[in-house]
C-alpha cells in the first residue's frame, strides 16, 4: 500500500477519538480524498464492521481501488457526499450508521497537484473542479460569465471586499486574453488589489470563491449536514472539519438548530429530553494544536466539531 501518512491527516486523534469507534460499527467518511482518516477507522475497527467512503475526484477514487480493495469492509463510490442517502438507502443501512465523518474543502495532493488548478502558487490549467469529468472548467465560467456573477461569487463566497475592483478586472483582461492558467488570474488580482494581508496571498480568496462555486460545495454540505442526521442511529456522532469561516459557520449554526430542537417557551415545564431535539453537541470545537501546525501549515485554520444523534 501506499504510504497515506505522507500527508498526515488534518486532527487525525481527535476525529478518532470524536467518531467514538465502535470495533463492528459502520462509518461513513464523505471524503475520503487519500484515505488518511479512513484507514485509521479501518485499523480500529473488526471483521463485521463497514466503512463506506465517498469522494468527488477521480484520483481518489482510483487511489482507494489501488490501495484499499483488498479489504472487504470497505467500499467506495464517486461522487458528493450530498448523494449519501440514496446509497445508504439502497444498502439498508439509513438510521443505523455509528458514524459520518467529513473533511471539508480541497485535499493535499489536489493542493500540490499543479494540474488541477486550485493553486495560486503553481502555474497550471485554471480548472478548480473536483470531478473533472463534469462540468465548466473555471477558464470557461471565466470566459463568459456576467461581470455582476463574478462579483457577487467572490463576495459571496471569498467574502473578499475587493470583489468589484476584482471582476471588473476579470472582464477587461478577457477582452484581449483568455484567462487559461493559475499564475495569470493571481497575477491579475495581485495588480488590483491594493495591499496585502499578513501571511495570506491577494488570490486567497478569490480563488476560495471560485472554487466553492465551480464545486457547489456549500450546497453539498447542507445536504451532506441534513442526510447525516437521518443516518445515524441514537448514539452515532457526526464529526466535521472545515476550514473557512463560510463552511464552519453552516456546521455549526446546523449542529447548534438540531440541538436546540423546537424553541419552546421558557416557563413551559418540558424536560429537554422530551423536545424534538435530534442532536447533542459534544464538547467545544477543536482546533490543532502549535505541534501539529508547526509540522502541518495547512492544518492552521481546521476547526472540527461534533455532535451525537439523541433522537429520530
Amino acid at each position: 500500500m501506499e504510504d497515506r501518512n505522507e500527508h498526515r491527516p488534518v486532527l487525525l486523534d481527535e476525529v478518532l477519538e470524536a467518531l467514538n469507534i465502535q470495533p463492528e460499527g459502520f462509518y461513513f467518511d464523505g471524503t475520503f480524498g487519500r484515505g488518511g482518516h479512513a484507514g485509521a477507522i479501518l485499523e480500529r475497527l473488526g471483521s463485521e464492521a463497514r466503512l463506506l467512503a465517498m469522494d468527488k475526484d477521480l484520483e481518489a477514487i482510483s487511489f482507494a481501488e489501488k490501495n484499499f480493495a483488498h479489504d472487504e469492509r470497505f467500499e467506495i463510490r464517486q461522487g458528493s457526499f450530498a448523494m449519501m442517502a440514496e446509497w445508504l438507502k439502497d444498502a439498508g443501512l439509513t438510521g443505523k450508521m455509528d458514524g459520518v465523518f467529513f473533511d471539508l474543502g480541497v485535499s493535499s495532493p489536489q493542493l500540490d497537484n499543479a494540474d488541477r488548478g486550485f493553486s495560486f502558487m503553481k502555474e497550471g490549467p485554471l480548472d478548480m473542479r473536483m470531478d473533472t469529468g463534469r462540468g465548466q472548467s473555471a477558464t470557461e465560467w471565466l470566459a463568459d460569465a456576467d461581470e455582476q456573477v463574478i462579483s457577487d461569487v467572490i463576495r459571496d463566497f471569498g467574502e473578499e471586499r475587493f470583489h468589484r475592483r476584482i471582476a471588473a478586472a476579470i472582464v477587461s483582461k478577457r477582452l484581449s486574453e483568455k484567462l487559461q492558467t493559475t499564475l495569470q488570474l493571481a497575477g491579475l488580482i495581485e495588480k488590483v488589489v491594493p495591499g496585502r494581508e499578513k501571511g495570506k496571498h491577494p488570490a486567497t480568496r478569490t480563488f476560495q470563491a471560485i472554487r466553492i462555486f465551480m464545486n457547489r460545495e456549500l450546497d453539498d454540505l447542507q445536504k451532506g449536514l441534513a442526510q447525516a442526521v437521518d443516518a445515524l442511529k441514537i448514539g452515532g456522532r457526526l464529526a466535521v472539519i472545515s476550514f473557512h469561516s463560510l463552511e464552519d459557520r453552516r456546521v455549526k449554526r446546523f449542529i447548534r438548530d438540531k440541538a436546540e430542537g423546537k424553541r419552546l417557551p421558557l416557563d413551559l415545564p418540558v424536560q429537554y429530553e422530551k423536545t424534538n431535539a435530534e442532536l447533542k453537541i459534544v464538547g467545544k470545537a477543536i482546533r490543532p494544536g502549535a505541534d501539529e501546525v508547526k509540522k502541518n501549515t495547512r492544518s492552521r485554520s481546521a476547526t472540527l466539531r461534533v455532535a451525537e444523534k439523541i433522537k429520530s
